[in-house]
């Protein structure tokens, strides 16, 4: 009799635990475009390391670091362009290696992969017999808002105008999701202002979401919802972009003074040339417990220099 009690009670604390797990599942595939748990990739010099991060749908997600970081191996890999050595990759709730997924997400790298010969007209008719759901009408619009005309060769467009047709072709196809690695590297601050108009634009639909990698931090700091710091194949964090810089600050005093600072109250330490510098993760609060002391407000850049140029915990 008692066996057959625990046997009962064994199959209902599975079939809790069950219930529990695919719950969480279902509620994480609802909220999130993109999830990435433990991803890993080995090559000869470097190692994406245990990487897991979110993209959740409505929201602007920037990816940044250093050169070499891993940022383009990531989207690579999501992007099914390498193969994964481990980890686990889903884009809106499936398997990121369904062929179908590409019809729902738009992809922008730094330089137009489009030849020069080709005309944004000629574009017109390629693409939309690959995507079923290209929208010619809001290419066309596209074209006119962003002044690019239908009937030059990409060849004579700048390095602006390429950028802006990578991106409206991007868009053409009514994606659910832009991937966008270094897509306004090298462009003047207008053109790129009038790019991240558009991502901003583009999430106005709660479904959508864009992940958007870049050296530009002024970019990311202006658009972003969520920040993901990646540094020598790890991630650092993934934060919401106001609570980093709104919270975050620098604190900053002589050698002596920081002699008494509580090693709880900073992230991380540098020497200066004048003293000591530390992150704090509330500025405010520091600003309270230590007044003989100077706390600047941090920007995301600051942050991320902190973390990368390394220091003392």
């Amino acid at each position: 009799m008692e066996d057959e009690e625990a046997k009962v009670m064994a199959k209902e604390t599975i079939k809790e635990t069950t219930e529990v797990t695919t719950k969480e599942t279902t509620k994480e595939t609802e909220t999130n475009n993109i999830s990435v748990k433990n991803l890993s990739k080995k090559f000869a010099d470097f190692t994406l390391d245990q990487v897991s991060f979110q993209v959740p749908k409505g929201r602007i997600v920037g990816f940044i670091g250093e050169n070499g970081a891993g940022k383009s191996t990531t989207i690579r890999l999501i992007l099914n362009e390498l193969k994964k050595d481990g980890g686990e990759i889903e884009i809106f709730g499936r398997d990121y290696r369904e062929v179908a997924l590409k019809e729902d997400i738009g992809v922008v790298f730094d330089e137009c992969n489009f030849h020069d010969v080709f005309t944004a007209a000629n574009l017109e008719k390629i693409l939309s017999g690959i995507y079923k759901s290209w929208d010619s009408g809001l290419y066309r619009r596209y074209l006119e808002r962003f002044q690019l005309p239908g009937s030059k060769p990409i060849g004579s467009f700048s390095k602006g105008m390429k950028s802006k047709l990578s991106i409206v072709c991007a868009l053409a196809h009514r994606p659910r999701l832009l991937i966008l690695d270094e897509a306004t590297t090298g462009l003047d601050p207008v053109v790129r202002d009038e790019i991240l108009d558009l991502f901003l634009e583009f999430i106005q639909d709660e479904e959508h979401s864009v992940f958007f990698s870049s050296h530009i931090i002024s970019d990311i700091q202006k658009i972003a919802d969520y920040v993901i710091l990646i540094h020598r194949g790890k991630i650092i964090f993934q934060e919401q972009k106001d609570d980093l810089v709104y919270r975050y600050g620098i604190l900053k005093c002589g050698r002596e003074r920081f002699a008494a600072v509580s090693s709880g109250d900073y992230i991380i330490r540098r020497e200066t040339a004048m003293g000591v510098e530390c992150l704090v993760p509330d500025k405010e609060e520091a600003r309270r417990r230590y007044r003989d002391c100077i706390v600047d407000n941090a920007t995301l850049e600051d942050i991320m220099l902190f973390y990368i140029k390394g220091g003392a915990a």
